[in-house]
């Protein structure tokens, strides 16, 4: 493919399930709340979190098939599910407002799920391209994921809060989907460094945000928005000025008597034969 060639799907023509992968959480997480008197067990051992993902497609500000979760994850500090999940709707029936909503709940309490935090993030970027890879999502505490056009929890740092660790992982996410050349022995190096960097940020901001990784499913080329049985040429008004406009010829495509029958002569002059009374047969007549 030559470096002017920019190859890609039409996201109506995939016939899959949306597939993500939710990861780890990173980052410290807030208290638990003291426990209420009709909570209280017999047991005095401390409680140790127990935390399951929810994932909620949401189109166009509404909620869209079923919600999918992950397992109970209550091992060590830092929560790892690594866990693949596949939703009920294909990437053929996504809007250009398609949000994934992620929540995350601890069921340690007892009786009732506790919200963790949750956080939303549109599986379109700006350029109308599908998002593929890890992203990073940070948690809102102690509220579920608004889906809503305008959400109030969306997972994006802002950009006023962006720093040089934020500017590392977009660069790294990059890499791991091919789009920055790999060098091995300074790959080794660059990883390194960055290893370096992410732990004395953790320790000079401290841990007050908790973050999920979500990892997009990838294709062998970026996948671009194109609703199902939109025409790809949209027709433009004709302007009075010397202005390049695009024209939209239904016709495209389709067989075209004059160049059939043109088709047909040619190939009698080129045998010699020229036959005068050559007709239309009955279904090119129709």
């Amino acid at each position: 493919m030559s470096g002017n060639e920019f190859r890609f799907f039409l996201s109506c023509d995939i016939n899959l399930p949306v597939t993500l992968r939710i990861e780890r959480l990173e980052g410290k997480l807030p208290p638990q709340k003291p426990l209420n008197s009709d909570d209280i067990d017999s047991t005095s051992e401390e409680r140790r979190p127990e935390l399951f993902v929810e994932c909620l497609l949401y189109i166009d500000g509404a909620p869209f098939g079923l919600p999918m979760r992950t397992r109970l994850e209550s091992l060590g500090l830092s929560y790892c599910w690594n866990e693949l999940i596949t939703l009920s709707t294909k990437y053929r029936d996504l809007t250009a407002n398609s949000q994934l909503a992620v929540t995350v709940y601890d069921v340690s309490r007892g009786k009732s799920d506790e919200v963790v935090g949750g956080a939303t993030i549109h599986l379109f970027n700006m350029k109308k391209q599908l998002k593929t890879g890890k992203h990073k999502l940070r948690l809102w505490s102690g509220k579920e994921a608004d889906g809503s056009i305008n959400t109030t929890t969306p997972g994006k740092v802002p950009k006023e809060e962006r720093g040089e660790l934020e500017r590392l992982e977009k660069l790294q996410n990059k890499y791991e989907r091919g789009q920055i050349q790999r060098i091995d022995w300074l790959d080794r190096l660059a990883f390194k460094a960055i290893e370096k960097i992410k732990e004395c940020e953790s320790i000079k901001n401290g841990s007050s945000h908790v973050y999920i990784i979500v990892d997009f499913c990838g294709f062998e080329h970026r996948v671009a928005f194109q609703e199902s049985g939109a025409n790809f040429l949209i027709p433009s008004p004709i302007a009075s000025t010397n202005e390049l406009v695009t024209v939209w010829d239904p016709e495209v495509g389709k067989s075209n008597p004059s160049e059939n029958k043109q088709l047909k002569l040619a190939r009698s002059l080129t045998r010699g034969i020229i036959d005068r009374d050559l007709k239309p047969n009955f279904t090119e007549r129709k």
